[in-house]
Parts: structure tokens; C-alpha cells; sequence
């Protein structure tokens, strides 16, 4: 049996006596990729602010493993854009040590970008250096709300790529809210979808068949995005541009990736 890191019991979080979250059982254990899916207002980032500790449950109860490490990756990025702020400096305010940093960026594809300007990033790489501070805390547990939001398509491909092999390399659990389960489907072991309670709970090929979330979201997903997959011999670097293999150097994406088109 895997080691449990987290395990919601019931949780449920009312604000104004209105249930946000209601009645919510989950365990997330190493290894696993937990996607958490549902329509605007569904509870989603309330969950997950139970889950890091700084939403307090109404009902019901959140255990985390003792000493537990968890890394966030919150939606957006919002800085003052008249400070002068570069990605070593930003880097450095999670209070981890340089070397640590340097790793961290190296491990998500922009270790290239030490003294950038964070304010001249683009989109994906905004998200990988998000990513990289939460990675610099070498975490048990990876949280993260819409990690490719404001990201092209390719690069989102590549972006839940590197989630998945950073998974494997670190041994660690991983929880991401999204609204796209066509692109996550590849990437992530189970899907939940949440309406305030679990509406169904599952593999993602079958949740995206399933009567309940069918429901909430109209149809199944296959036939609102007519998704297929095909395989290729290029990758996709961070701006989501095609990089031919064995020409990426420093630039991250991944090869023979499987992509969904609609």
C-alpha cells in the first residue's frame, strides 16, 4: 500500500451557511495524480485551501501525514510590475538556498532564465517558474490550481507532461484543479469531479462517459471536443513552437507526445 499524505474526511466548508464544499472524502496518496475538475463556483479552490491548511473545514476533517512538505502552484502570478524582480531574486524569496533554486528551475526547462526579468516571461514559462519554487521545497505533495492557465495548447501538452515525470522523479502525490479534461486525461490517474460534493470519481476515460458529469457538463467529452490523439517525432519548447528532436538544449518540451485536437 502506498504512503497516505492527505486524507479529507468529510470535509465541508459553508460560507454564510452556504455549503461550498460539502461532505467531501478523499485520500491522496504518494504517486498518485489526483485532477480535480467542475463548473465556476464548484468548490474547487476552497478544497484545495482546506488541503494546504489555510481554509478552515466547517465540518468534518483534514489529516495530513506528519512533517508533511507541499508545494503550490497557485493560479496567477500577480507582481508589482514597476519592481525590478528577476527569476534568481524571486527564486531566492521562497527561502530556499541557491543551489536549490538552480535545480528546481533546471527541473522544469528554464534554468536558462536565472537572470531574467520575471516581468518579461511569457506564459508558460511564468508557470514553469511557479512550478520550480514549489519544486524547490522538495515536496511530498504538489497542489496546484490551473497549472496551465494563460498557456497555448501545446505547451499545456507539455506543461502536464512534465507534471507526470516529475511525479515519477520525485515519488511525490500531486492534486491539480482544471477545467480541460480532454488534455489532462493522459496525465492524470483519477478524476474527480466536484459540483460543491462529489458528483463521480474515477478513471478519466470513464468519468468523461459518466451520467453525472454528463450533467454538469452537457455531453460527453469525446463528443463536445472530438478529441483524437496522434503520435509525432517533434516536441513543443515552452512558447508551444515545434523544436525538431535532438535540437532543444536547454528548451523543455516532449517527445512523441500524444495531443488532443478538436
Amino acid at each position: 500500500m502506498t504512503e497516505s499524505l492527505v486524507t479529507l474526511d468529510n470535509l465541508t466548508v459553508r460560507f454564510d451557511d452556504r455549503p461550498v464544499v460539502d461532505r467531501v472524502n478523499l485520500n491522496v496518496h504518494r504517486g498518485d495524480i489526483i485532477t480535480i475538475i467542475g463548473p465556476n463556483g464548484a468548490g474547487k479552490t476552497t478544497l484545495i485551501k482546506a488541503v494546504l491548511g489555510i481554509q478552515k473545514a466547517s465540518g468534518g476533517q483534514v489529516s495530513r501525514q506528519k512533517n508533511l512538505l507541499i508545494g503550490y502552484v497557485p493560479q496567477h502570478l500577480t507582481l508589482e510590475t514597476t519592481l525590478p524582480l528577476s527569476v534568481k531574486r524571486f527564486m531566492l524569496l521562497s527561502g530556499r538556498p541557491l543551489p536549490d533554486c538552480e535545480s528546481a528551475l533546471a527541473r522544469t526547462g528554464v534554468g536558462h532564465l536565472l537572470h531574467a526579468s520575471v516581468h518579461h516571461l511569457s506564459g508558460g514559462e511564468k508557470q514553469r517558474l511557479l512550478l520550480a519554487r514549489a519544486l524547490a521545497r522538495k515536496p511530498d505533495l504538489l497542489v496546484l490550481d490551473e497549472p496551465a492557465q494563460g498557456v497555448d495548447i501545446n505547451g499545456q501538452a507539455a506543461l502536464y507532461d512534465l507534471i507526470r515525470q516529475l511525479r515519477d522523479d520525485l515519488n511525490c502525490g500531486v492534486i491539480m484543479i482544471s477545467h480541460d479534461l480532454h488534455l489532462v486525461m493522459a496525465a492524470t490517474d483519477k478524476v474527480i469531479c466536484l459540483n460543491q460534493h462529489i458528483c463521480c470519481s474515477g478513471y478519466p476515460a470513464d468519468i468523461s462517459r459518466d451520467p453525472a458529469f454528463i450533467e454538469t457538463f452537457g455531453r460527453p467529452v469525446a463528443e463536445s471536443l472530438a478529441v483524437y490523439h496522434h503520435h509525432h517525432n517533434h516536441s513543443h519548447d515552452l512558447h508551444g513552437d515545434v523544436v525538431a528532436r535532438g535540437q532543444q538544449g536547454n528548451r523543455s518540451g516532449h517527445e512523441g507526445c500524444d495531443h488532443a485536437h478538436h
